[in-house]
């Protein structure tokens, strides 16, 4: 660990996780064993991440998020308040299955919104954006804008997060992508 990072005292961090430079962790945060946070990321309030979880640079996870073992967030993820990822697809309070954790992966750039949910074992693709409270139970594809319950592909959202207009151009941006075999890319 080192020192150039800024913890509130009342979290708690494993001597074994590694902060990055930069990095602000919030009030009652737990950082469990072997973590990993990259540098600049926001850790708000109540957060509990780990063990063995690496989590990108520039991410903004917000209060009350638990991101457990078998998911990996990239960098310039934002997960909202009371987000919620899962770990085992058949949990039984009686029963230990915690050598079944499933992988979950949220790529580079992608908007998680509040209280959403996402199923363990699925990957959330680049630059998408998750809507508040959706249910997420299959992959997301990259630029996707999912909500729902279960989530359901509603349109396309920019790198910069603006829904795209019918001619796949960011109002904000003036950038310009293109839809082919069902997916977006930028032009």
């Amino acid at each position: 660990m080192n020192n150039s990072y800024f913890c509130h005292e009342t979290s708690i961090i494993s001597a074994d996780s590694n902060i990055g430079d930069n990095t602000k962790i919030w009030q009652f945060c737990h950082i469990l064993g072997r973590s990993i946070i990259g540098k600049n990321c926001v850790i708000g309030q109540n957060v509990m991440i780990g063990p063995d979880v690496k989590i990108g640079s520039n991410c903004k996870i917000q209060n009350n998020v638990s991101i457990y073992k078998g998911i990996t967030i990239e960098d310039n993820v934002f997960c909202g308040p009371s987000c919620v990822f899962t770990n085992v697809k058949t949990p039984r309070a009686f029963i230990d299955r915690s050598n079944e954790f499933s992988e979950t992966v949220v790529r580079e750039g992608a908007s998680i919104g509040a209280n959403a949910t996402i199923v363990c074992g699925i990957e959330i693709g680049e630059y998408s954006m998750i809507a508040s409270g959706a249910v997420v139970t299959k992959n997301v594809k990259p630029f996707s804008l999912v909500m729902g319950l279960p989530a359901k592909h509603i349109g396309w959202v920019s790198k910069a997060g603006e829904r795209l207009d019918k001619n796949l151009t960011c109002n904000r941006t003036g950038k310009r992508y293109e839809e082919r075999e069902e997916n977006l890319y930028e032009i």
